[in-house]
């Protein structure tokens, strides 16, 4: 893919249902996440927000072009400075999250940006969530309803989803990506599936994930798929005492080998190990192990275009 199509200015602000939009940025590879807008009788709340200053003042220019007044809400999904490192940009808002989110992003930091250096993050600052919840929140933005719901461990431990009933759009985050390979290092793949399991039963008809393009309930689909292949991927490689890195060298993932970012099979195979050998979902792993793994694997540190 051409530079200039990684360049900021190629996102785009989808309307997906009345008042509802996807804010996209393709090609949704590393830290190329997207965003949600929610706009309804003169006011707003943003779902996300992006990696690096520009990219964040870019998400506030297309928000101005829809919405009559700034977002009082900003929601994150989860902790990934990807989704939250924008924060800063919209003050006027109280920032919205699991509570584990808040605890997340605090330890983390601003560690990403170290990740990979090369990309010109800006001046970011941090804002931690200030509105916490357990396991579920209603937000009421005008007259638009959206559940805020923890599925549990899946892309990572503190995981929000946000779903428009009236509308039957649902925000994922992260926990599903539409032709971006699934990243649970840091939470868990059975949960996934179990949470993919309870996203199924909303019967959602517009599906904005956590990177990608809008998609349909098929994307449900392509995702199971992935993490039910990775499972058996584990459960052999532990049978047969095989090393994951290994594993993953000589994996056939058919179907799921053109999804973008295919190094993170990897990481999600030491989950999956973690998994086989009994391991609870979201149990601590040693994520910079995990990220040298991947390095390995890739035969260098995988491109960010943040």
């Amino acid at each position: 893919m051409s530079a200039a199509r990684h360049d900021p200015s190629a996102a785009t602000l989808e309307e997906v249902a009345d008042g509802v939009f996807a804010y996209l940025q393709p090609d949704g590879g590393w830290c190329l996440n997207n965003a949600g807008l929610i706009v309804a009788d003169g006011e707003a709340a943003l779902i996300d927000t992006a990696a690096t200053q520009e990219r964040a003042r870019r998400l506030r220019t297309a928000v101005s072009s829809v919405a009559p007044a700034a977002p009082r809400l900003v929601v994150n999904t989860h902790f990934h400075g990807d989704h939250a490192f924008g924060n800063f940009v919209f003050p006027e808002a109280l920032v919205v999250a699991q509570h584990r989110t808040r605890t997340e992003m605090a330890a983390a930091g601003l560690h990403l940006t170290t990740l990979w250096p090369e990309v010109d993050w800006g001046d970011v600052r941090l804002v931690l969530p200030t509105v916490t919840y357990e396991d579920r929140l209603t937000l009421h933005i005008g007259g638009v309803r959206a559940e805020l719901v923890h599925p549990g461990p899946a892309h990572t431990t503190d995981d929000t989803v946000v779903w428009l009933p009236e509308q039957r759009v649902l925000f994922t985050g992260d926990l599903v990506m539409a032709g971006v390979t699934p990243f649970c290092s840091m939470g868990s793949v059975s949960g996934s599936l179990a949470a993919l399991d309870r996203l199924r039963a909303l019967d959602a008809q517009v599906l904005v994930t956590g990177h990608g393009p809008v998609a349909g309930p098929e994307v449900l689909d392509v995702t199971e798929g992935y993490l039910r292949r990775v499972q058996q991927l584990a459960k052999e490689g532990v049978a047969a005492s095989l090393d994951p890195l290994d594993v993953a060298r000589e994996a056939d993932l058919g179907e799921y080998a053109e999804l973008l970012d295919p190094e993170r099979l990897v990481p999600n195979l030491y989950r999956a190990y973690a998994e086989e050998r009994g391991a609870a979902p979201g149990h601590p792993l040693d994520i910079g192990e995990l990220f040298g793994k991947m390095i390995e694997y890739h035969g260098g540190l995988p491109v960010c275009h943040a």
